[in-house]
């Protein structure tokens, strides 16, 4: 019997352990459904707070409630710890680590080299290793496959164990669209690694789509965030033009999205912000500068959609200055700072650069945020203001830079001296 037909057999029986290295937004919550789906999961991350939080089984993470983590914990099927060796006992490694850019612009994958050597330390037939970080085409085959093939391990991809890349498809505070639900690509290094991913993730996964390669697999996740990042920045420039030739932006968004075919509606920021989104078609571009290409759509996007913080920061002072009052020694109430509404995750949120260009420019700045009771983040830190009617009263200006639920528009909008909307959470009266 081969060491792929054993690891199958394990799959469908439940035997095989898992282990997730990287317990973050998108560690934790695939931890969780492959414990769910009757796995023994183990959870590999270096912040000791994450392993002991889940050793008690509390969450952390918004999209994964305590309650749904604890019995997981309680019964023995999910544990964490900060030590590699764990993965000796593995069937199947996923690797969920952050993926940044250098402040060059190039590729950060510091974070996927250090787990694939760890895996490397641990490797024996029959492991199945599937990267889910996103990252630029042949990550899998250039990066990770040299590390754990290596001469000395004997170990043949395809055949002693299997090499899989599965980009995560993970969008905080989505009810309908889950881990769980949510279709997920795999694509294999060889046939035989694509029939190991696809069982493991199919035993806990609704939706597996095979493509042919670990490229396919990690291009089709490039691709669809700079759909994203495309789109937005198009938007975000539409607001700019409509502004020139005195019109309303979103106006004219609404009135195009009720044609049924042929348009799909995006609507205009602060900027981009998360991890993804802003970050992978950089990738992308960084990938195809390689090869001598310039990917021009991709750049035009990022240029738009990195200055709309330097364009709202100017719609502040502009609005200031029509009502009578100076920038520098406003009063400025930043009302959200996640990047997205009704999330804590602040990754990337262009309400921060907002916040930094306001201050630069001397306005006295505070924040609210019902998610973000407080933050460190690059240089800055404030925490949210407890009483959120007085400080709008205060406030010389209110910037809606984050549009949560929570907060009741028609009374923000009663109280405020002076509104930047952001977001068009404050909604003109119906013609």
């Amino acid at each position: 019997m081969t060491a792929g037909t054993q690891l199958i057999e394990r799959i469908a029986r439940r035997d095989a352990r898992v282990a997730v290295i990287g317990l973050g937004y998108v560690g934790l919550p695939l931890a969780v459904v492959f414990a769910e789906a009757g796995f023994h999961v183990v959870g590999v991350d270096l912040d000791p707070r994450k392993v002991a939080a889940i050793s008690c089984g509390e969450s952390y993470i918004e999209d994964i409630p305590t309650a749904r983590l604890a019995p997981l914990a309680h019964a023995g099927r999910m544990s964490a710890t900060s030590d590699f060796a764990a993965l000796r006992a593995c069937d199947a490694v996923c690797i969920c680590v952050p993926t940044p850019l250098h402040k060059t612009g190039d590729p950060d994958i510091s974070f996927i080299i250090a787990a694939a050597d760890q895996i490397a330390r641990y490797l024996h037939p029959g492991m199945l290793v599937v990267l889910e970080s996103t990252t630029y085409p042949g990550t899998t085959t250039e990066v990770i496959l040299p590390r754990l093939s290596a001469p000395e391990s004997g170990l043949r991809v395809g055949q002693d164990f299997f090499l899989c890349f599965s980009p995560e498809r993970v969008d905080p505070g989505r009810t309908d669209w889950t881990t769980a639900n949510t279709p997920k690509v795999m694509g294999g290094v060889t046939p035989q690694c694509l029939q190991a991913g696809r069982a493991l993730y199919g035993a806990a996964i609704q939706t597996v789509v095979p493509v042919s390669s670990t490229e396919a697999a990690e291009m089709t996740k490039l691709l669809e965030n700079t759909f994203r990042a495309v789109n937005i920045g198009l938007v975000n420039e539409v607001l700019l033009m409509c502004e020139r030739l005195g019109l309303d932006a979103w106006e004219v968004i609404d009135a195009a999205a009720t044609k049924p075919f042929g348009f799909m509606k995006f609507t205009p920021g602060p900027g981009l912000g998360g991890h993804c989104i802003p970050i992978d078609p950089l990738y992308l571009s960084w990938k195809l500068r390689t090869l001598n290409y310039r990917a021009q759509f991709i750049e035009l996007a990022s240029e738009i959609n990195t200055a709309m913080p330097r364009y709202w920061a100017r719609k502040v002072q502009d609005a200031l200055n029509d009502a009578g009052k100076s920038l520098k020694g406003s009063q400025v109430l930043v009302l959200g700072v996640a990047y997205k509404k009704d999330v804590s995750d602040m990754r990337e949120s262009p309400a921060i650069d907002i916040i930094h260009l306001l201050r630069e420019k001397g306005a006295v700045v505070s924040y609210h945020d019902p998610h973000v009771p407080s933050f460190r983040y690059e240089g800055l830190a404030l925490e949210s203001v407890q009483h959120l009617d007085s400080a709008i009263n205060q406030a010389d200006c209110v910037v809606i830079a984050t549009d949560h639920s929570a907060y009741d528009w028609p009374a923000v909008s009663r109280q405020s001296r002076l509104i930047v909307d952001t977001r068009r959470a404050v909604r003109p009266a119906a013609l």
